[in-house]
């Protein structure tokens, strides 16, 4: 069973950036594709990012390409979301899942465990 732990999300401007972090613990963490997931208000969950077991595969939303990067640091059991030039469009509780197999995946569906989500809100 893995646990994620989201920490990062807050308030910022638009143009602005943040960082987000997602800790995984109770599993072998390479064994693991991530992802990060959103959802704001009133909206279905959706696609950010992903990254497979060994951070060299790299999936992102048409939405965030460009200004969004996903890491994954294997001897910390940790993946990032840096996100620049927000806009209030992003403003959504951020999710970090991960799956029972390696490969990274756009599907949330196909995702086994997540966090608990970490808010970010993005003023105009």
């Amino acid at each position: 069973q893995v646990q994620l732990v989201e920490s990062g999300g807050g308030l910022v401007q638009a143009g602005g950036s943040l960082r987000l972090s997602c800790e995984a613990s109770g599993g072998t963490f390479t064994l693991h594709a991530l992802g990060w997931f959103r959802q704001a208000p009133g909206k279905e969950r959706e696609f950010v990012a992903a990254v497979n077991w060994n951070g060299e595969v790299r999936y992102y939303s048409d939405s965030v390409q460009g200004r969004f990067t996903i890491f994954r640091d294997n001897a910390k059991n940790t993946i990032d979301l840096q996100m620049n030039s927000l806009k209030p469009e992003d403003t959504a509780v951020y999710l970090c899942a991960a799956r029972d197999i390696t490969q990274a995946s756009m599907d949330l569906t196909l995702y086994d465990y997540w966090g608990q989500g970490t808010q970010v809100t993005v003023s105009s």
